[in-house]
């Protein structure tokens, strides 16, 4: 079972585990490094294991648009339905840690395993459950930390096969895999690293792993699963370098696996994504995707006296105030000792999934998101579509027909339709103060959440073309010297970890790293930057020092924000140093019209020159006087030509990064006798007086002319004018430098 936030102190839990965690081991298992592509690699200095990144990568997409998924805890503890009657007479009560809180023998407890016979469980049940409840995947316990596996492992006798008395012709997990496959539901297992059965988890660690590795792979080749939801990783035994052998194993094996972060400690660069335990987060996690995992009632295991069941309203409110945040909702059911979903929670499940399927409200959360444009209001939430164009107010407080509900704008848009899922009534708008007031004229549609989609038009976004930072890296942490090796990196999307490094030729410890060039935002916004750093880093943007975090650190988020205009390419600089154990760099950002994710190496440019761009004169703006034609040579699918017409001209629009001058070079072909002079203006500003277009010899043969203007940052307008009766030359393009 996980634990919850408001448990006892993990110092006083672990004092009363069933077996001592006293004298461990911190050894480490011998395993084969892979890399992601499933090729052995040697684990060392030039090793990267990031995978890539969760918020934006296919492997992670389907959990992502998910947003909603079943939790199950289900194991031997479910015998004893929550309660054991001590030999004084008194009944202890707990669920999945009842032989822990209870202290029950464990002999005792053995005994009962014995008798545990789930034969009421079904796996098409559960999944067409699941289905139901509009939820997109399962996870199932597998092995909680009383170390009894629910399936048939071979790895030890303590599993449902051969200490029950469950029929050993059927496994439970198989069944539950193939139901959740014909219903299209992904599948997941969890798996604690804590065992309080095996006495190899406190007598004998390195023993441990090398069973605890054999459990793990029978449940990959058997089961296949989509996802691994790994617990139980406090005890001190457990180290972060072997949350790095185990990731790099598992990924190997199955390298589009999903991974929770408690395979580490929990930690923003542990496994794929955060587990808040029964909370919900006031807003995104920063620095890692999230799935809050909470409980129907008070328990993850059955038990029989929990009545404290969450309504219907509750639980699929909380699932749109999580989807609104960009989280996941992991909602548990703990089936009793014979494998029967209680009917409390399979009620509030079904009243979930029939919101989400009526009138298309499902919108407000599968593949939703944080709104990023409004604020969180205080009458339901508000989430946006994968696609930025349409906002779905869920609205818990309905305000009566003709009553305004109101949405603080945090960054400018446009409503451009408002309607009712469900419902005929006209929506209104209006500006008022710092945002919109949305009217609706009827009533609610349930009383759960009625929602109200909203069509958005946003600012266009400006992909760029770039490939990545400058990086150079040193053997030292001072920045001193020549460094030996410079590259360009796509993204900083770093975790060396333990074992590795940046290069073959950098030691994993002791070195240090500074990436420069410019970053090109995608919209005119302010920028949330953050770094998820170990050990010191530092962050300029435009020449300011955003981030500044040169004390020594684990596993640290710092944040700095600026506003930035969209196209323009500002100056970045990152250093970077690395002392001694674990090391990891990643930037990311994230803005009211942009989620949280790695920056992109689309939008990140080496130092140097800016690169030469080419503007085709047939894709310019063309005036009366102005033709395409298709004499020879041209570069493109045409040139244009100027006929005899004074005044005709060709127009580009051109975006600059930054502001400073440029070379403006024209091709051009002058088959007459006479020079073709052209003005040249850009922004409406004369900048070449009747730039000299001399003749070629040929209207085939092309040559080029050039001259020298300023240009402001963002979007230019560059027009080129015939200065004289007899029209400009033939136009190829217009290149600028």
């Amino acid at each position: 079972m996980v634990r919850t936030r408001t448990a006892r102190p993990a110092r006083a839990r672990r004092s009363r585990l069933l077996v001592a965690l006293l004298g461990t081991l911190a050894l480490i298992v011998p395993v084969t490094l892979v890399a992601t592509s499933g090729s052995a690699v040697a684990a060392g200095p030039g090793t990267n294991y990031a995978v890539d990144d969760p918020f934006t990568s296919a492997r992670t997409y389907w959990w992502r648009s998910s947003r909603f998924g079943m939790f199950i805890h289900f194991g031997d503890y479910s015998y004893w339905e929550g309660e054991y009657t001590r030999p004084d007479g008194t009944v202890c009560q707990n669920a999945e840690w009842i032989l822990n809180r209870c202290n029950i023998p464990m002999s005792e407890y053995e005994a009962a395993a014995a008798k545990f016979n789930p034969s009421e469980f079904n796996g098409d049940t559960i999944a067409t459950l699941a289905r139901d409840a509009g939820q997109k995947y399962i996870v199932i316990t597998s092995k909680h930390h009383d170390g009894y596996a629910m399936w048939p492992t071979k790895v030890n006798t303590w599993n449902l096969r051969d200490h029950s008395s469950f029929d050993p012709n059927r496994d439970i997990l198989a069944e539950l895999k193939a139901a959740a496959d014909r219903q299209g539901i992904k599948f997941g297992l969890y798996y604690s690293i804590l065992d309080w059965h095996n006495p190899n988890f406190a007598n004998n660690f390195a023993q441990y792993k090398k069973d605890m590795y054999a459990q793990l792979t029978e449940l990959m080749d058997n089961y296949d699963p989509d996802l691994l939801w790994f617990d139980g990783q406090w005890p001190s035994q457990w180290t972060t370098a072997d949350a790095e052998d185990l990731q790099t194993y598992l990924y190997g094996r199955k390298p589009d696996l999903i991974i929770d972060n408690r395979v580490g400690k929990r930690r923003l660069v542990d496994g794929d994504y955060g587990t808040p335990e029964q909370q919900i987060p006031a807003d995104q996690v920063e620095g890692q995707p999230w799935e809050s995992c909470m409980t129907i009632n008070g328990h993850w295991g059955f038990a029989r006296y929990d009545s404290n069941w969450k309504s219907t309203t509750t639980l699929t409110r909380n699932l749109v105030d999580i989807a609104s945040r960009s989280g996941n909702y992991l909602l548990n059911i703990g089936p009793d000792s014979l494998g029967r979903v209680p009917a409390e929670s399979a009620t509030r499940l079904r009243g979930m999934g029939s919101w989400l399927n009526t009138n298309g409200q499902g919108a407000a959360v599968y593949n939703a998101s944080r709104a990023g444009v409004v604020a969180d209001p205080t009458w339901g939430a508000v989430s946006r579509s994968s696609g930025g164009d349409k906002l779905y107010l869920s609205v818990y407080s309905w305000p009566g027909a003709g009553n305004p509900l109101h949405l603080t704008v945090l960054d400018p848009f446009q409503i451009t339709a408002a309607r009712v899922l469900g419902s005929s009534q006209t929506v209104t708008w209006r500006a008022a103060g710092d945002g919109f007031d949305v009217i609706p004229s009827g009533s609610a549609t349930n009383g759960i959440a009625a929602v109200i989609e909203l069509s958005i038009a946003t600012q266009s976004r400006i992909d760029g073309a770039g490939t990545g930072l400058t990086a150079q890296y040193w053997t030292n942490t001072s920045f001193s010297g020549t460094p030996p090796v410079t590259r360009t990196d796509p993204t900083l999307n770093f975790a060396w970890r333990y074992k590795g490094s940046p290069a073959p030729t950098v030691p994993v410890d002791n070195f240090s790293a500074r990436w420069t060039g410019s970053i090109q935002p995608q919209y005119s916004d302010t920028y949330t930057f953050l770094t998820a750093s170990d050990e010191t880093v530092r962050l300029w943007v435009d020449g300011r020092l955003i981030i500044d975090n040169t004390t020594p650190h684990s596993a640290t988020v710092n944040r700095g924000t600026i506003s930035l205009e969209a196209g323009r390419r500002y100056s970045i600089r990152v250093d970077y140093t690395e002392v001694t154990g674990e090391a990891y760099l990643k930037l990311l950002w994230f803005s009211p019209n942009l989620g949280q994710r790695i920056v992109p190496a689309s939008q990140l440019y080496p130092s140097g020159p800016p690169p030469v761009t080419r503007h085709e004169a047939e894709d310019a703006t063309i005036s009366q006087g102005v033709v395409e034609s298709n004499w020879p040579g041209f570069s493109g699918t045409g040139f244009v030509n100027y006929d005899n017409v004074v005044g005709s001209n060709v127009q580009w629009t051109v975006n600059a990064g930054q502001a400073g001058s440029a070379t403006l070079t024209f091709r051009y072909a002058n088959g007459s006798t006479a020079n073709r002079p052209m003005d040249i203006t850009v922004n409406g500003v004369l900048a070449a007086d009747e730039l000299a277009f001399p003749p070629t010899g040929a209207w085939s043969t092309w040559q080029t002319a050039t001259t020298t203007v300023t240009l402001n940052a963002g979007a230019n307008t560059i027009r080129a004018t015939a200065s004289t009766a007899s029209g400009g030359p033939n136009v190829d393009y217009l290149e600028v430098d």
